[in-house]
């Protein structure tokens, strides 16, 4: 009976305590039932922006900044991605760009876009997106972020081409707030004019005494001064102080990373302190390793859906891509094997996938494949 009383007079107190809460601080009883609503404050969707400005770079790349076109937008961490929606020529695709801009303000969007060959969205960009457009995007995604548990305080940044764009975030997100990390940013560029940032980067680290800028031209001018040829274990074993406490982040094109990692792996870094950014396929994935001697990557097969529709694709053609190309809408958020949203069921036909596809045990066993990483090697019939 004491017992029964004794629990009683708890009850009776925690309602006190929840009276006081409600006229002096957070109702969170109010919230019930807009949990959807709340969340979506945090991770909607999708967006919808406005380009407000371009900004020339270098005479191959140039920065887009966007606006909500309901004056918000969601929260990120420094080095994460949007995907980016556009109509080209009929067809509605999409590609992953990395935030250049800080995390610290969210008045806009930044994504810097630099040339590449045969690319189809960047040359629509950097040829024919104007201001005013409209787009439609996910929101802030990725895993290549720091993380103040395992990540440490000392931080080396390894850049090729435009990879840059994610550590041009995470530098301004250390900097900017007067966080407590080094940064030494080692950035790889086929010339000096091809370097994006580069004005901006030595200027930071001329004014921050833990930020340290090291640029490494592959095909330097008569009158360039500084490292050349590649980023090699010794170039950064140079270059590096504390090196055997920093962590690693890797973000360029596969054979840039490849060759880096290889590298490190050499220098006896452990794996735990090298961390990649996830790149989409290669343009020669007939040059993957393990792919099929017979192809070429110009074969054409028939790729048949669960409705009824046929459709053609190509060996060098990642099925998302032909998908796209034949107006199939597809979800997608990554395009590199990470995300698996765009996955689908193969019922018949073999595909090739090349290295980086995260897989789960479940998609193993039932057939699942991510269609952005999965290249035709004869026909196919797939479930969306």
């Amino acid at each position: 009976m004491k017992q029964f009383v004794s629990e009683i007079e708890n009850i009776q107190a925690i309602a006190g305590e929840i009276a006081v809460l409600k006229k002096n601080g957070m109702d969170y009883s109010i919230h019930r039932g807009r949990t959807a609503q709340l969340i979506d404050r945090i991770h909607p969707k999708k967006l919808e922006l406005v380009l407000s400005e371009i900004i020339d770079r270098t005479p191959e790349a140039k920065t887009f900044r966007f606006v909500s076109k309901n004056a918000y937008l969601p929260p990120f961490e420094a080095g994460q991605y949007i995907n980016i929606f556009a109509e080209i020529d009929g067809v509605r695709t999409s590609r992953p760009y990395s935030l250049s801009s800080s995390p610290k303000q969210r008045a806009y969007y930044d994504i810097t876009i630099a040339r590449i060959k045969t690319g189809f969205v960047s040359d629509y960009f950097l040829d024919n997106a104007i201001i005013g457009d409209n787009f439609e995007s996910s929101s802030p995604s990725g895993e290549f972020h720091y993380n103040p548990v395992f990540h440490g305080k000392n931080l080396v940044f390894l850049a090729g081409g435009s990879g840059i764009t994610p550590f041009m975030s995470m530098t301004q997100d250390v900097l900017n707030s007067g966080l407590d990390r080094k940064i030494h940013l080692i950035y790889g560029s086929r010339t000096e004019d091809s370097a994006i940032f580069l004005e901006e980067l030595k200027d930071l680290s001329s004014r921050h005494d833990n930020f340290k800028f090291t640029l490494v031209i592959s095909e330097p001018s008569d009158c360039y001064d500084g490292e050349t040829g590649f980023i090699t274990g010794e170039c950064i074993k140079k270059q590096v102080r504390d090196f055997d406490l920093a962590t690693f982040y890797i973000c360029g094109p596969q054979i840039m990373y490849d060759f880096c990692k290889r590298e490190l792996l050499n220098l006896e870094v452990q794996n735990k302190r090298i961390h990649q950014e996830m790149f989409g396929s290669r343009q020669d994935i007939q040059n993957e390793a393990g792919w099929p001697d017979n192809l070429t990557g110009k074969e054409e097969f028939t790729i048949s859906l669960s409705d009824g529709r046929t459709l053609r694709g190509l060996s060098g053609e990642s099925l998302l891509t032909s998908l796209e190309r034949a107006g199939v809408r597809a979800n997608v958020c990554c395009r590199s094997g990470e995300c698996s949203l765009c996955r689908v069921k193969l019922v018949s036909g073999k595909v090739f996938q090349p290295r980086g596809v995260l897989l789960r045990y479940v998609d193993e066993k039932y057939g699942y494949i991510h269609s952005c990483k999965s290249f035709p090697l004869s026909n196919l019939e797939i479930i969306l």
